[in-house]
């Protein structure tokens, strides 16, 4: 896993390395930009929504939603995303701290009606990410939601074919999302897949 250090040496060349990934239909970003798009229309379906996104790297998708009236709060380990992420949204509530320890404490004090997270939960092992999301749910609005964009799968089984497709090149230090597993902890969690390799989960309060 790479730690702060890391993603702050990768964090100029991650929008390309992404795009490229995307560009080419192969693991790990297979249908990132769609993925990103739904979210988008998702939560501009909703005027002037306060949106929390965990891990968002350099703003790829909440740039849009500042740009688009979104009141942005956000959290990441890496202090050169944070500071590529702020110069497109000046006026975001940005926070450097490590989610696999719970939310920052100034995020701890605000309810959103969208939470967020993209390519950036499958860093917790599974009862951590059981345990992060319960605790993301009670700080929603009436009505909200948490919107992952992620590498998930909805049995082991597919999960387990993907990895002996992918061969050498899977990560094994990534924990991916497997829906079904998940829904004992949240039986209203939807899916949507969105490519061979990920898709959307929602979870609604």
């Amino acid at each position: 896993m790479l730690d702060n250090k890391g993603f702050d040496l990768w964090a100029d060349g991650y929008d390309k390395t992404v795009g490229v990934s995307d560009e080419e239909n192969s693991y790990p970003f297979a249908g990132y930009k769609e993925i990103l798009g739904r979210i988008f229309q998702t939560i501009m379906a909703k005027p002037d929504a306060v949106v929390l996104d965990i891990g968002f790297g350099t703003g790829t998708l909440t740039a849009r939603l500042y740009e688009n009236g979104c009141t942005v709060y956000g959290q990441d380990f890496s202090a050169r995303m944070i500071e590529l992420a702020s110069e497109k949204m000046p006026e975001a509530h940005l926070y450097q701290a490590d989610f696999s320890k719970g939310l920052a404490e100034p995020l701890r004090h605000q309810s959103y009606d969208f939470i967020v997270a993209t390519y950036s939960l499958h860093h917790l092992t599974d009862d951590q990410k059981v345990e992060f999301l319960q605790s993301l749910r009670s700080h929603l609005n009436s009505n909200g939601k948490i919107l992952i964009g992620d590498v998930a799968f909805e049995t082991r089984v597919q999960l387990e074919e993907c990895r002996q497709d992918v061969g050498d090149g899977w990560d094994e230090e990534e924990i991916y999302f497997v829906v079904d597993e998940l829904r004992n902890a949240f039986p209203e969690l939807s899916f949507s897949p969105v490519s061979y390799c990920a898709g959307i989960l929602t979870i609604s309060k």
